[in-house]
């Protein structure tokens, strides 16, 4: 079972619910595999979900990576080339936006941008949180990336919310003039860039086979566009009843929120329609 966090099995406020968490043991205890599936680096996730001692492995910055915690190991990675990265960001000095990057487990962001971000957050508070503690300031955002010459794993960049529609409008743009990158969104002003190899569906395959479960055997849940793929290419597949419309259509089920336990619910259900069978 690969699950997203953030609008899916967190609440708004960035917090385990303690019936998901009981789901999860239940699951747990009955065999399954439980497989955090986030845009965040591992570095973000929640103390809470990283205390669950059942869970081992973990897809990573949107499937740019899949990560064996027990072993040190990655299993999967789709990183962007630097320079597909810094033309993107070229581009990106063109929009009225923000960004930031994911890098060896690592968040960069300018000093400059970070000073002024609070109004691009002013209705994603825990994103702002994020940001504060996962992102290293530096006066050369770009000079630092070529000075570490390394890949990234993903690219953020993030809009006023005055500003939807231009960020609509580049989620479709983007991917036309990159190619070799697929743009998603996990909240309501933000616009994620990874290596078209690189998505959650991709991942939780590839780790499917490295375990020997068969696609069949496989069980998402997600709620925001970096979560279709993975929606889509899973046995079977579950949206939050938060989801956009085109999360739900690629889903085969939606339950209830993620304020609301959903994944639960859902999850509950699934166990014990099995146990019937």
């Amino acid at each position: 079972m690969a699950f997203d966090l953030d609008g899916t099995l967190l609440d708004d406020k960035k917090k385990l619910p303690e019936e998901n968490r009981q789901a999860l043991i239940e699951a747990a205890a009955r065999g399954m595999i439980l497989v955090p599936a986030t845009g965040r680096i591992l570095r973000g996730i929640p103390e809470a979900i990283k205390d669950l001692p059942f869970i081992r492995y973990y897809i990573v910055s949107n499937g740019a990576a899949v990560v064996d915690t027990r072993e040190g190991k990655t299993l999967y990675q789709a990183d962007v080339p630097l320079e597909l990265a810094l033309r993107a960001y070229d581009y990106m000095d063109t929009l009225p936006v923000i960004y930031d990057c994911y890098q060896d487990e690592i968040g960069w962001m300018s000093r400059e941008m970070y000073e002024r971000c609070a109004p691009y957050f002013a209705y994603e508070p825990g994103i702002l949180d994020l940001v504060n503690r996962l992102r290293i300031r530096v006066e050369d955002f770009k000079g630092t990336l070529r000075e570490k010459g390394r890949p990234l794993q993903k690219l953020q960049m993030y809009f006023l919310p005055e500003d939807e529609e231009e960020r609509q409008r580049q989620l479709k743009r983007i991917p036309e003039l990159f190619p070799d990158l697929v743009a998603t969104s996990s909240t309501s002003n933000n616009i994620e860039l990874n290596h078209a190899d690189a998505n959650k569906g991709k991942a939780m395959l590839a780790l499917a086979q490295v375990l020997g479960v068969a696609r069949e055997e496989t069980l998402a849940f997600g709620d925001g566009s970096n979560d279709s793929s993975m929606l889509r290419a899973a046995g079977w597949g579950v949206a939050m009843a938060n989801s956009t419309p085109d999360v739900k259509d690629a889903a085969d089920e939606v339950t209830m929120s993620n304020n609301d336990a959903g994944v639960a619910k859902a999850l509950r259900r699934i166990l014990a329609t099995e146990e019937k069978l």
